[in-house]
């Protein structure tokens, strides 16, 4: 019997096809199929065989079943969450639970919850609470928060400041020398110290306090309470004093706040971006104007919007022109002209006059709404190398650690074992090295890197009108090497246009008779004024018009027409729709008319051959003579026509032999085609609910030329991606070894702290580097 359970965290169509082939795999299947769309499982089999099915998809990567109580796609804001790393934590405790499936943000501060059941969800609640400083806020109060975050980087300015005061002159009484022969100023050194020390670093060492106390250890928290101690230790022992295990806190914490203001700037401008929703909408009723939300209009509703103003919701021109900047949804600086039964999206700004216009879709409908969902989505798609980043910081710190215990105890102890003499100076050297050593190995650099430069890199792309699901989407668009498009409304515009004519009198005669006709073709003739006078018009199905002009007969519609009454004229071939004109019983001449193709379109996959694109076709149903003319003006390597929605499908499958496969749509016809994709783009649908559930990236116009820069953009975040991770565990390695395997050489335990926050805020201004790709 065929049973269908809905599944989540299929993050990819390839991944469905790999389920797909594993579940088909298992005994006592029938059949089975898995709808990479709803994100849902058909299977023929029994109720055992179901169990095994379902527990099959719970181990594939990061699938799991959703029951049918379920609450998916939760939202929860948050604060307090200071780092990448602790976010990568959260979610992992969180993931622990049964019946909760997590992505916790750090971006955008939220967690994005699913639960099988309300105790799932109260565990989960009770989780992220109790982790650090975390606190769950309303949505309503996110200005509040941002409020909040301001103050926050304050107080630790002021904590570095008020530590900076204390450090500086218990510094100068060390140096000098001058505590030494006084107990005064030796007590006074060492409390200016401990005030330093205790004024920047106590969150730190309460912070270790608590996670201790739950088990949760190898943590940055950890590690810079154990180099900070260690070294204040060592310099009592020693005789040197606090400053360097001061010093290692003060400079970390500094670096902690740099890197806030930097995630926080990008944050900030992502949000800026995004900043597309009106506030309110001036509703028209019986000639009175009232103000209410968008949230409340409805279809139908009469709005105006006035200069200035934004467009509220999506609607349609009743009264009244304009020009739209439209750079928000689209990146094009150029504003738009609008008029009467135009129908423009939401988000834009009127920039001109009062539109006086009849709202076609609600506000959860609407373009921005769709928008905002996919930008604030974004992140929880996450690629193969966060997934890396993300398990490889889960080991790398705890293996760091017993790296550092082994260079501070097994080492000394073998040396001195050798030399047969318990040996102080040594254990103080190699402890003193192993700190150096923890203190490089701090995760940050990577752990927050990696996502800020694919934030930075989406945030690139939404700001042009390239709308990208998330940073797994950034690396298909990068790395795909055959490239497909649909042909009407993809390459070409989608609508008849007249490309050519014999002469204006056969135009004009044609424009004249054409108007008064119901078929498709007539459209091409709506915007040529004939000026001239017919009558006695008839319509014959499947040849065209008869009417009279100046007395004589017009016939104007296809060779058949005019053979029926025996006009002697040329026949002309072609793969274009031709409109054959007699006048009087003489031949006039004929107009080619054809879907044309779009400026632009050309160039667009000229561009895409340049990035490295080996291969370029065009999947159609139309007739070989159309896709061939078509292929031939935009430049592509070949084309397939004439095909049924399973001929498509089978046809991008042995595209996929040649390498990864970009396929451009519109989102509704070739969604089939679209999930096969590796990267699925589809082509200024924003209104539609298909378009962008069957695809990886969105293009808000139509504008074919987003595609390649789309692509750029993707190629140089997956660079910045790769630059920071190489250079991150490069730098780290380096000092790492300096640090323990040179003889006779002690690395300055503060160049080590030196090192790791410059390479953090290094990789993290290397990722806002995404927002200068062109």
């Amino acid at each position: 019997m065929n049973n269908v359970f809905k599944i989540t965290g299929l993050d990819c169509a390839n991944c469905a096809r790999e389920l797909e082939e594993e579940i088909l795999k298992t005994d006592g299947v029938v059949s089975a199929s898995v709808d990479f769309m709803a994100q849902k499982v058909t299977v023929d089999c029994d109720a055992q065989t179901l169990e095994k099915v379902k527990n099959l998809c719970n181990g594939f990567e990061e699938v799991k079943v959703a029951e049918e109580d379920s609450s998916a796609g939760e939202k929860l804001k948050i604060t307090g969450l200071c780092c990448a790393n602790c976010a990568r934590e959260l979610e992992e405790e969180l993931n622990k639970l049964d019946g909760v499936s997590a992505t916790v943000d750090f971006m955008n501060m939220r967690v994005l919850l699913e639960t099988r059941s309300a105790e799932a969800r109260e565990k989960a609640v009770r989780t992220i609470t109790n982790f650090e400083d975390v606190k769950i806020i309303e949505e309503t109060k996110t200005k509040a928060v941002k409020k909040g975050v301001i103050k926050s980087h304050l107080k630790d300015i002021i904590c570095l400041i008020v530590s900076l005061v204390f450090f500086i002159p218990a510094v100068a009484l060390d140096l000098t020398g001058v505590m030494e022969k006084s107990l005064a100023l030796k007590i006074a050194a060492y409390a200016f110290y401990g005030t330093a020390y205790i004024a920047v670093g106590y969150k730190v060492l309460w912070q270790t306090v608590k996670n201790i106390a739950k088990g949760k250890i190898f943590d940055e928290n950890f590690l810079m309470t154990v180099a900070s101690i260690g070294a204040i230790l060592l310099g009592i022992f020693e005789g040197e004093g606090f400053t360097e295990g001061v010093a290692v806190m003060f400079l970390y914490q500094l670096g902690e706040l740099l890197q806030a203001i930097a995630v926080g700037s990008s944050r900030n401008s992502i949000a800026a971006l995004m900043d597309l929703k009106s506030e309110s909408a001036t509703i028209l009723k019986n000639g009175v104007q009232r103000i209410i939300s968008p949230d409340e209009l409805r279809v139908g509703d009469v709005i105006l919007i006035k200069a200035g103003e934004k467009v509220p919701a999506d609607c349609k021109i009743l009264k009244g022109a304009g020009a739209l900047d439209m750079k928000s949804l689209n990146g094009e600086p150029l504003p738009r002209d609008v008029k009467a039964g135009d129908e423009i999206l939401s988000g834009s700004i009127n920039l001109s006059g009062v539109i006086e216009a009849e709202v076609v879709r609600e506000y959860k409908n609407s373009a921005v709404a769709k928008i905002l969902e996919l930008v604030e989505n974004s992140t929880a798609k996450k690629s193969s190398r966060e997934k890396f980043i993300s398990k490889f910081a889960k080991y790398y710190t705890p293996a760091v650690c017993a790296a550092a215990a082994i260079v501070a105890g097994f080492v000394p102890t073998v040396i001195c074992a050798v030399q047969s003499n318990f040996n102080w100076p040594v254990y103080a050297d190699w402890i003193y090295k192993a700190l150096a050593f923890l203190v490089i190995s701090c995760p940050c650099a990577l752990v927050i890197s990696v996502p800020l430069s694919y934030f930075g890199g989406i945030g690139r792309c939404a700001k042009s009108g390239i709308l990208v699901k998330g940073s797994t989407c950034i690396d298909s668009l990068a790395l795909a090497t055959v490239a497909a498009f649909d042909k009407t409304g993809t390459l070409t515009e989608g609508r008849f246009a007249v490309r050519s004519f014999t002469d204006e009198r056969t135009l004009k005669l044609a424009a004249s008779a054409e108007k008064y006709s119901s078929h498709p073709i007539a459209r091409s003739f709506e915007d040529i004024d004939g000026g001239i006078e017919v009558s006695d018009v008839e319509e014959l199905a499947g040849r065209g018009i008869k009417c009279v002009a100046e007395g004589k007969i017009l016939l104007c519609g296809n060779a058949k027409l005019l053979e029926d009454y025996s006009v002697s004229f040329g026949r002309k071939d072609g793969a274009s729709t031709l409109v054959y004109v007699a006048h009087g019983g003489q031949y006039i001449g004929v107009i080619e008319i054809d879907d044309c193709v779009k400026q632009g379109a050309g160039e667009a996959v000229a561009e895409l051959k340049k990035q490295g694109v080996i291969y370029t076709a065009m999947l159609t149903g139309d007739s070989a003579e159309r896709a061939e003319g078509v292929a031939r003006e935009a430049g592509l390597d070949g084309f397939k026509a004439g095909l049924l929605p399973d001929e498509k499908l089978a046809e991008a499958e042995k595209l996929k032999e040649k390498g990864k496969l970009l396929y451009v749509g519109d989102g509704i016809n070739d969604a089939p085609v679209m999930t096969c994709a590796d990267c699925a783009v589809s082509m200024g649908k924003v209104g539609s609910d298909a378009a962008i559930e069957a695809s990886d990236v969105v293009l808000v116009s139509d504008n074919l030329s987003l595609l390649p820069k789309g692509r750029r953009i993707a190629k140089g975040t997956r660079r910045i991606v790769m630059q920071n991770i190489a250079g991150s565990l490069l730098v780290k390695a380096v000092i790492m070894i300096l640090s323990v395997a040179i003889p006779n050489f002690t690395l300055p335990l503060i160049a080590s702290v030196i090192a790791d926050v410059g390479v953090m805020l290094l990789a993290v201004l290397n990722s806002m580097r995404t927002a200068l790709i062109k």
